[in-house]
């Protein structure tokens, strides 16, 4: 009986063994430590990021800076050993300061903006400088003029002025320089170009020679309007340039107004006599922003 129970029992084992009976899976609580872990070491790695981009290469900084200042005029920054303490002057201990914008602190902001508005203020001196010098050599013109001129008695019929064109000497084109509605000048005329030209020949500027006609109604003569009467007195004095004073003609242009830009206007006496008129130019060969300053620094 007892052996028979014994097989039975294991008949039954093997039976239940056979049948497949899969064991019971338990769940993982412990699956949240993964995402706690992976949380930490992301963590840990933005913070050393933050910590390596937040560090400033002083040494770079200072050549960075000591560059921008000789480039902007100011003196070199000297380097004691190699390296240069850009956080002496400032009461700051972070290599960071936010105010200065650059990366560096206050007092350097402060330095580059002085280097820039000490270049500046050396630009300006140097404009000026030259526009004066420029106004000097245009009064050593007009006294050669004048000087011709008053031998003959005629110095009464130029005048000059200086604008951010250059040097220009007017002459009033009364009846003893031309004729009314005539473009041919008359012998006071043509004493009066072969006094400005000697002066003006020597010189490297390009000439420019405007017509101006008055605005009264009285007429043009043979000319249509007065485009071409100014024009073509321009055209005259040119000529004359070329011809006596040797001015190549590649340095000069003629221009007429006809009376688009009076001295006066029409209700003013002076208008029909000094609205008609030839200027010569001699124009300046300065930049645009020198030339600006001519007529400021003519006043001086």
């Amino acid at each position: 009986m007892s052996g028979g129970g014994h097989a039975a029992k294991a008949g039954a084992h093997a039976k239940h063994k056979k049948g497949g009976h899969e064991e019971e899976h338990h769940e993982n609580h412990e699956r949240w430590l993964v995402s706690y872990a992976d949380m930490m070491t992301l963590l840990m790695v933005l913070f050393i990021v933050l910590f390596a981009i937040s560090q400033v290469d002083q040494k770079k900084f200072a050549e960075l800076k000591n560059g921008l200042a000789v480039g902007f005029g100011a003196p070199s920054v000297a380097f004691n050993g190699g390296e240069t303490n850009l956080l002496e002057s400032s009461d700051s201990n972070s290599p960071m300061d936010l105010a200065s914008g650059i990366g560096g602190t206050t007092s350097d902001a402060t330095a580059v903006q002085d280097a820039v508005q000490a270049k500046e203020r050396a630009q300006a001196s140097k404009r000026q400088a030259a526009a004066q010098a420029e106004v000097n050599n245009f009064d050593q013109i007009k006294t050669q003029i004048t000087n011709a001129l008053t031998k003959q008695g005629l110095q009464d019929q130029v005048q000059y002025s200086i604008d951010e064109r250059g040097l220009v000497v007017t002459i009033v084109t009364t009846g003893i320089v031309f004729n009314g509605n005539e473009a041919a000048l008359l012998p006071a005329g043509r004493t009066i170009i072969d006094a400005i030209g000697p002066a003006i020949a020597p010189l490297p500027n390009s000439i420019e020679v405007d017509g101006h006609t008055n605005q009264l109604t009285g007429g043009t003569g043979n000319y249509p309007t007065g485009w071409e009467l100014s024009s073509a007195r321009a055209a005259a004095v040119v000529r004359m340039l070329h011809t006596n004073a040797g001015i190549t003609d590649t340095r000069m242009q003629a221009t007429g107004y006809a009376d688009t830009k009076p001295l006066y206007p029409t209700t003013d006496p002076r208008a029909q006599t000094l609205n008609r008129r030839v200027e010569v130019i001699v124009l300046s060969s300065l930049p645009a922003d020198t030339r600006a300053l001519l007529p400021s620094a003519s006043t001086n």
